[in-house]
């Protein structure tokens, strides 16, 4: 592997795995208001006991959030500074708004909702929280705003005299189409990722018959986020594949496996392809599924990869514009899979547990302690999908990969930080992983412990 390799799987690695706690905290920090909203109008201690045992499992997964975070930052400089050199004036705006604004938002006041418990007046207490949940949400647009302009770059010129590119419009950047089709599909894809994560961890506790009626409270409240959730995932997705169709076509078409361009194009279920010859082999579909998705229509155009790279060599020059092809076919169906399975979990769910019943077959709690894992997959490989199809660009049409990467870098210093930061990442997950059993095992605080007028001790510490 030459610097570049090394530097992308740097940056795959740190970024998938700073990923696994970005939508946990972004769903769990709504479902915790709402816990507490909950308790605020009724008067109900069950909601207090929620409140605080969700509360502690949030605040475990945003501190490993805001730890990985910051290594985000210094990839930029250390292994693509060439990039951060060209795109730096532009893509740094929103960044800079993100930590100036949202992060110190969410950050403050949760300060104050932790160590705000009987000193804060109820209702003050409680926005702290809902302000923190807000800014959470605050922080995802900016930084998905960031991203969107590497799929789509708009409001920007570039000075041939530096040889980079100046902002020059901040509000294109921000209301970039690409961002408002990308903010509420990762935001329904948080709150399935939080749903499914409360599902689980209930489910385990009335496994064992264990605070039956707060867990099977919990539990109902998660199903039901979790579905609509799911069904806004696939209302926004379908919106996401027709802009992506549009401004990044090689990306749908790889996604398909479609070589050549086709009116009433099927959605591939199962392919077995020949990239160095351009066609598949075997192409199981669904009769127009791919036009209607691409274009809302039955008798819709799509472009197929052999016809795009012509017209990029074109365009762009001489090169190879596709990205893998056989990793965004699989990345996109396991993608929708994966998100599929837990809509599913919790419509069955749903059903099992209506009438206050509980489910007498243990499988089922079972599977609903193994979905936690399902949003995870569909959230990790939709970003696999997202920055791979991207290929062979860093910033679409403008700047491609082979010359972001830092031109000082060696291959045994990225060698040595990949492998330094893989095992401190490796340490930093049975961190997680143990505290959070922990506090799962340890349970809600007892109900004769929770002392609704009274002072009691930091409810949040550990």
């Amino acid at each position: 592997m030459d610097v570049l390799d090394l530097s992308r799987w740097q940056f795959g690695i740190t970024t998938v795995y700073h990923f696994l706690f970005v939508p946990l905290t972004i769903g769990l920090s709504v479902l915790v208001a709402g816990f507490q909203t909950a308790w605020h109008r009724t008067g109900d201690a069950a909601y207090l006991r929620m409140t605080k045992f969700w509360g502690r499992l949030f605040l475990i997964n945003f501190a490993m959030g805001v730890v990985t975070g910051i290594v985000q930052e210094f990839q930029f400089g250390m292994n693509w500074s060439a990039y951060s050199r060209f795109v730096g004036d532009v893509f740094g705006a929103p960044l800079a708004m993100e930590g100036l604004m949202a992060f110190f938002l969410e950050s403050t006041f949760l300060g104050l909702w932790i160590f705000g418990w009987d000193r804060l007046p109820k209702r003050v207490h409680l926005a702290t929280i809902w302000l923190a949940a807000i800014g959470t949400n605050i922080s995802a647009y900016f930084i998905l705003a960031a991203n969107s302009w590497m799929q789509h770059p708009v409001g920007y010129r570039l000075n041939p005299a530096t040889g980079r590119a100046e902002l020059t419009d901040i509000w294109a950047v921000l209301t970039n189409v690409t961002t408002l089709a990308t903010f509420p599909h990762v935001i329904f894809g948080a709150f399935v990722t939080a749903g499914a994560f409360v599902i689980g961890v209930s489910a385990w506790q009335l496994a064992r018959r264990r605070e039956v009626d707060l867990f099977r409270a919990s539990a109902r409240a998660a199903l039901v986020v979790t579905l609509v959730a799911s069904a806004g995932v696939m209302l926004s997705g379908h919106w996401q594949a027709q802009i992506m169709t549009e401004q990044q076509p090689m990306k749908m078409a790889a996604a398909e496996a479609l070589w050549e361009d086709e009116t009433s194009a099927g959605f591939s279920i199962f392919a077995v392809g020949d990239v160095e010859n351009g066609r598949n082999h075997i192409n199981v579909q669904i009769p127009y599924g791919l036009s209607l998705l691409s274009t809302n229509t039955l008798d819709g155009k799509v472009e197929g990869i052999n016809d795009i790279q012509a017209r990029y060599e074109k365009t762009y020059g001489p090169g190879d514009y596709r990205p893998v092809v056989g990793l965004a076919y699989w990345s996109f169906r396991l993608m929708i899979g994966f998100g599929a399975l837990a809509g599913l979990l919790a419509l069955a769910g749903l059903w099992f547990t209506r009438r206050r019943r509980l489910p007498g077959n243990p499988w089922f709690y079972r599977i609903g302690v193994l979905g936690i894992g399902l949003p995870f997959l569909a959230n990790t490989l939709g970003w696999i999908f997202t920055e791979m199809g991207r290929q062979p660009w860093t910033v679409f049409g403008v700047m491609r990969t082979a010359a972001a990467v830092s031109p000082g870098s060696d291959v045994g210093e990225v060698a040595t930080t990949l492998i330094g930061f893989t095992l401190v990442y490796a340490v930093l997950a049975v961190i997680e992983v143990r505290l959070l059993l922990k506090f799962i095992r340890q349970g809600p605080e007892p109900e004769d412990a929770v002392h609704q007028d009274e002072p009691a001790l930091p409810a949040l510490s550990y």
